[in-house]
């Protein structure tokens, strides 16, 4: 029985110290849903870089208030030994989602009772805010509650140190054992102590806005255009705390808000995911957009790090730009004023992340700027503006999950100044009779028709959890020889931190660090990655293909030509990842 997990962790919750009403509930869910009971004690809810983040409910794979107070107990056990003789202080905030505050205020209470001085947003905030609030604040860690856009059903515990980055080696790997060592609840300090707690609110908003205005290398331009039409939606979520107000410090005067999604709900209401990297969440705000005319539609997640985008095609109709596009039109046009500032000097650099797209090293070439490719997860740019401080000036840094970060006083991806961004390239174009759309025609053109796309395949539970690292490990041990058609030429695998050369047979080292990635390049340039998600019972796979656009006057054909490339290439993996061993 003992080398059984879910016995094990569900002999724990029913014979260990837990409220009577909590071990009702268990029994309660065995036996009216044993397969989600299964899945809610079969493992407990990992700890990774990110911290906690998995669907609302009972039991130790799950997030509620003992696995909450767990990993805050151990985050404060963990800083007590790092700092034993400091002032230990902790920044909290947290998105729309339901429980978001309540499990905030756990956090706060458990942290408190620990003597660890607590700075508790008064009401929800962005998680760029908090980021900036621990280097603002000189805190010694983070804490932000949220899914970020996951559906309703999800809540998470971001974890984040001193630099306001995310948690890396060796910090989350220690906060894991901190957690592993707590073997009761009593073991938790949970009577909390107020006098450790201070709520804090408009006088960070203000200063974090400020530093966000001071990004601005337009103003001429957006003083011209005034009174651009800007949709925005907040999609539930926080962004609509501060992203009105940081456009209008900006000089937009005509945003216009989606009401139906301004309100803060975690139930999501209005749309089925409240994610802006999907068309169906974007519907309502294109729709608004169209009947309104204007040129620029935004949204963001409910936490504010990811920003959706639409502007005016060649049809004039709206049209969705994905994450890589997004960072494309920001990274040339920041690189771009940056020159014509006279600002470049050679000790620049910006970032990207190995699934994001290579335009971006091609531009950065061209402006003779350091580009660092590092992988997936903001917390790597952050870690790379980190190792530069005093070296090298961060300019921005992008991925293609829509996340941007300029400037280095946050350091995750921050949608509050991404949007800002993003209206005034649009105000600066157009003052240029131009559009965001034309000028990544043009950057076609000149550096390579770049296209990009992203599926992922669900495996639900302890048994999808399984079949996805037994896909990674058959890829890895019997990788594929073409990929639609297409000779493989080079594999590298981020895990063993190996690249194979397949036509000359030879191998050389990756410097990054390990990670749970393989990434195949065929000899017609493209290139597929496939990786589990950190977040999700899901394994992505990305595509990338390249084509020459010698006019954009042939932009249509092209562009066609590559939608169909990746059709044949995503109906290929579908059926290499779907296929059983």
């Amino acid at each position: 029985m003992q080398n059984n997990p879910l016995e094990k962790n569900v002999n724990k919750w029913l014979q260990g110290d837990y409220p009577q009403e909590v071990k009702t509930q268990i029994l309660q869910l065995k036996e009216k849903n044993p397969e989600e009971f299964a899945d809610a004690f079969y493992k407990e809810l990992e700890f990774g870089t990110g911290g906690l983040r998995g669907i609302m409910g009972i039991g130790p794979n799950r997030m509620n208030k003992y696995t909450i107070g767990a990993a805050t107990q151990a985050i404060a056990n963990y800083l007590h030994q790092l700092y034993p003789s400091e002032r230990i202080k902790i920044a909290i905030a947290y998105d729309s989602r339901n429980n978001s505050r309540y499990f905030s205020e756990i956090a706060s209470q458990i942290l408190s009772a620990n003597k660890i001085h607590c700075y508790l947003f008064e009401d929800l905030r962005p998680l760029p805010e908090l980021s900036f609030t621990v280097r603002h604040l000189q805190c010694q860690a983070g804490i932000m509650v949220t899914a970020s856009h996951n559906p309703k059903e999800y809540n998470g515990y971001k974890v984040f140190w001193n630099d306001g980055a995310q948690l890396v080696p060796p910090h989350d790997k220690n906060i894991l054992t901190e957690i592993r060592k707590i073997k009761t609840n009593s073991e938790i300090n949970w009577e909390g102590n107020n006098e450790y707690i201070q709520l804090i609110g408009e006088k960070i908003d203000e200063i974090y806005l400020n530093k966000i205005k001071s990004l601005s290398l337009n103003p001429d331009s957006i003083l011209k255009q005034a009174n651009l039409p800007i949709i925005y939606s907040p999609l539930h979520g926080t962004g609509i705390t501060l992203i009105p107000k940081a456009l209008k410090m900006f000089g937009f005067n005509n945003l216009r808000i989606v009401h139906e999604q301004a309100t803060p709900d975690g139930n999501f209401p209005t749309v089925l995911s409240p994610n802006p990297e999907e068309k169906l969440t974007m519907s309502m705000a294109l729709q608004q957009g169209e009947e309104q005319g204007c040129c620029l539609v935004l949204a963001t997640d409910p936490d504010t790090d990811r920003m959706g985008v639409a502007v005016r095609n060649d049809e004039n109709k709206l049209e969705l730009l994905n994450g890589n596009m997004v960072a494309t039109l920001l990274i040339y046009y920041l690189l771009q004023e940056w020159k014509n500032h006279n600002k470049l000097n050679g000790n620049q650099f910006i970032a990207k992340t190995i699934v994001t797209t290579d335009i971006i090293l091609e531009i950065a070439k061209d402006f003779k700027v350091e580009c660092e490719n590092v992988l997936t997860g903001f917390k790597y740019i952050a870690e790379k503006i980190s190792e530069n401080e005093n070296k090298k000036q961060f300019i921005i840094g992008g991925e293609e999950s829509y996340g941007m970060l300029v400037g280095d006083f946050v350091r995750d991806k921050d949608a509050v100044s991404a949007c800002c961004l993003m209206a005034e390239l649009t105000a600066h174009l157009k003052n240029q009779n131009t559009t965001p759309f034309e000028l990544l025609k043009e950057l076609y053109v000149k550096y390579g028709f770049y296209k990009e796309s992203l599926f992922s395949i669900t495996k639900k539970g302890k048994s999808g959890a399984e079949a996805i690292q037994n896909k990674m490990l058959e890829l890895r041990n019997t990788p594929p020889k073409s990929i639609a058609n297409s000779k493989i030429t080079t594999i590298h695998d981020y895990l063993t931190q190996c690249s194979y050369d397949v036509k000359n047979n030879k191998t050389q080292k990756i410097s990054l660090p390990k990670s749970n990635v393989l990434q195949f390049i065929t000899e017609d340039n493209s290139k597929i990655t496939i990786r589990p998600s950190g977040t999700e019972p899901k394994i992505k796979i990305y595509m990338a293909v390249k084509g020459e656009l010698r006019s954009k006057k042939d932009f249509a054909l092209i562009n066609q030509q590559l939608t169909q490339k990746i059709k044949t290439i995503e109906d290929f993996l579908r059926d290499l990842v779907n296929t059983e061993s």
